[in-house]
């Protein structure tokens, strides 16, 4: 086996990856402070063809040198809007009939493993702070929630393993 390097990758430019078809997926960062995580969370959106990132709150925004070390340029490509609230950014997702899901440990949630998107459903995907998670007032605006499945003592993720691990199963769900 020999390692492939870049220019052997199919790799498209930022002009074709904004033309690209997408998922029907926007991920919506609540009040994320690192941006090491935000960052992460780009180069995960535009790995998997993720519509659009709604940085809210004390979310950073590009560009910041901190956001780039980690997105690598993603945040160049894959497109996203700055709101003062999550709140503001779900009022404005559920006028444009997205479904929003809270990536939260909550009663009633759904197991990332049985959850199945329906047909031509777009999906608002909300992750939360580090520490604090997704704000109760946002879960309480949300159409549903899903949560990781974990079996340690911790019980928690990291903000950028979790998103990775959510876009992951959702875009094969959605490809297959």
């Amino acid at each position: 086996m020999r390692k492939l390097n870049n220019e052997e990758l199919p790799r498209l430019s930022v002009d074709d990856f904004k033309q690209a078809g997408k998922l029907p997926i926007v991920v919506v960062l609540d009040n994320v402070r690192s941006c090491n995580n935000v960052g992460s969370v780009f180069r995960t959106s535009d790995a998997l063809l993720v519509r659009k990132i709604c940085l809210c709150g004390i979310t950073a925004i590009p560009p910041d040198k901190e956001i780039h070390k980690t997105a690598l340029g993603a945040e160049n490509s894959v497109d996203w809007e700055y709101f003062k609230t999550t709140e503001e950014a779900l009022e404005l997702l559920k006028k444009e009939r997205y479904t929003i899901i809270a990536i939260e440990q909550v009663e009633g949630s759904i197991s990332l493993h049985d959850y199945l998107p329906a047909p031509g459903e777009k999906l608002a995907l909300i992750f939360g702070n580090e520490v604090k998670g997704v704000q109760q007032e946002v879960v309480n605006l949300c159409d549903k929630t899903i949560e990781i499945p974990q079996f340690g003592t911790k019980h928690s993720f990291n903000i950028a393993v979790s998103a990775g691990i959510v876009l992951w199963d959702l875009f094969n769900k959605l490809k297959h």
